[in-house]
Formats: C-alpha cells, structure tokens, sequence
C-alpha cells in the first residue's frame, strides 16, 4: 500500500517539474491541498489561485474561497462565467457538464496564459474515476493538470494532508454545482436555481451542513445523511411552511438519504460510457 508521504513525496516532484502555475480554486478541500503545495513547493510569487463565479454556485461560496486563496497568501484572480449562456447547461443535458467544463478550462486556459502560467491545475482526486464525470475529458481537451490524481491521491488521503498541513477546512463538506439537483434535461432558469438554493441555505442554517433539496417542479425531495434523518424530524413542520413559501407545492423527505451523484443514477449504461 502507498503511504500518505510517498504520496505527498511524489506531488511535491511533479510540482518541482513545473515554474509558474495556475490553480484552480474552488474552496474545497481538494484544491485547498494543491494550492496549499504548490505555494510550499513553488512559493507565493509562482502560484495564481483563479476562483470562478457563476449562477451554478453561491455567492457566499465564491466570498470564501476567495478569503480563503488569500489567507493561504495566493495571488488571487477572480473570473465570472455565464454557464446558462450554453444551451447544453441551460437544459441539463446529461453530458452538460462536459460543456460546464469546457467553457470553465477555456477561461483558465486564457487567464494563465495571460499571467505566464505553464500549468492549469485542478483538485480532481482518484474518486472522481468512479463516477460520470463528463468534466475529466474537457480537462484532458484543455491540456489541465490534476496532480492529486497523478498522485494517487483518494478523498481520505486528502484530508489526511490536510490536516498534516494544518488546513483548517480538512473536513469542509464538499460542495458541487447546483444544477445536480435538478433531473437531466430539466431546463435551469435563474429562478428555480435561487429558489433551490435558498432552500438548501434553509437547511444548513437548521444545522445539516450536507443537504440536497432536488428539484422536481413542483415537489422538493430533500436528502440528508441516513444519520441525521431522525434530527431532523422535530423540524417537518416548519420546513413544509418555509419550502412552500419559497414556491414548492410538496415537500418531501428521501428515505434513501443523501448519496453524491443520485441523479446519475437515472443514466443509461451508453449514456455512463460516453465520457467513461
């Protein structure tokens, strides 16, 4: 079995073979490490952190990785993306977020250039392999980086470096885009976008930091770990009253739980291997 520092050992030599760099920051744990490093092993002066905005994340998402890039003491560039311009995204098609991403690694790809990077870098882990992840072959395309995966790293190896590097976010609750609570080829507006985040906003404030509120029209299908299901019983009522007024007409509870990924589950096995 690989050890947590052959791992790490064999990150810091592929980040030696490059100069200048540019990260990909979302604020999560996994690009948190690769900017965390790439600061140590290159130095503040070598290393931009590119954080995107765009309608598929939250602003307060966006605020804190921007923070967050310029406590680590990055050099920090921010970029907006107008996601729902594509016609792919704004219908959610199942191979939209190849295009997400596509239209994500162009800008970067543009943006390093212009600041003498020599590399785009991702926080992409051995993890991501095992799901649909459409976004790996626009990374590919695009001539990206991700270093964790070259690395061999897997989501506990990560936390494991974080915590070694004194991160204080190594157990964030990871985030995604929020056009995965919605069913494919569901078209995205700017108005059930705000109106499921202001839901799962809801939630977490009730104290379930991992939440789902997947959007069906009309009905709200909330999934939270199978752990926290009881917890969160005592509050039915009012979340049926704050979920409907903020425009769904039934709210629901998953029994199932939370599971990243769910609406992949929907796919067909020749949707799965287009981007396997």
């Amino acid at each position: 079995m690989t050890t947590l520092a052959t791992k790490k050992a064999t990150l810091t030599t592929l980040l030696q073979d490059l100069d200048r760099v540019t990260v990909a920051f979302s604020g999560g744990i996994d690009s948190t490490v690769v900017l965390k490093m790439a600061l140590d092993v290159l130095g503040a002066d070598k290393v931009t952190a590119v954080v995107a905005n765009s309608e598929l994340f939250t602003n307060e998402e966006f605020e804190k990785a921007v923070s967050l890039a310029q406590t680590l003491g990055a050099n920090v560039q921010t970029t907006m993306l107008d996601y729902l311009s594509d016609t792919h995204i704004e219908h959610n098609t199942p191979d939209s977020w190849y295009y997400a991403k596509k239209m994500f690694y162009t800008r970067l790809t543009e943006m390093a250039a212009e600041n003498g990077s020599k590399a785009v870098l991702d926080g992409m882990i051995k993890n991501d392999e095992q799901d649909y992840r459409p976004g790996l072959k626009a990374r590919t395309e695009a001539g990206a980086r991700s270093l964790l995966q070259e690395a061999g790293f897997y989501k506990v190896d990560v936390r494991a470096l974080a915590q070694e590097l004194d991160l204080n976010n190594w157990n964030k609750v990871a985030s995604c885009s929020v056009s995965s609570r919605f069913p494919y080829n569901t078209t995205l507006t700017h108005e059930n976008i705000a109106q499921v985040m202001a839901a799962e906003h809801y939630l977490r404030g009730l104290g379930f930091p991992t939440v789902r509120v997947r959007y069906h029209d009309d009905i709200a299908r909330i999934e939270l770990p199978e752990a926290r299901i009881g917890d969160f019983l005592v509050f039915n009522d009012r979340v049926n009253r704050k979920l409907q007024a903020l425009g769904f007409r039934y709210v629901t509870l998953d029994l199932g739980g939370f599971r990243s990924g769910r609406m992949n589950e929907t796919l067909t096995a020749k949707q799965l291997a287009t981007f396997a």
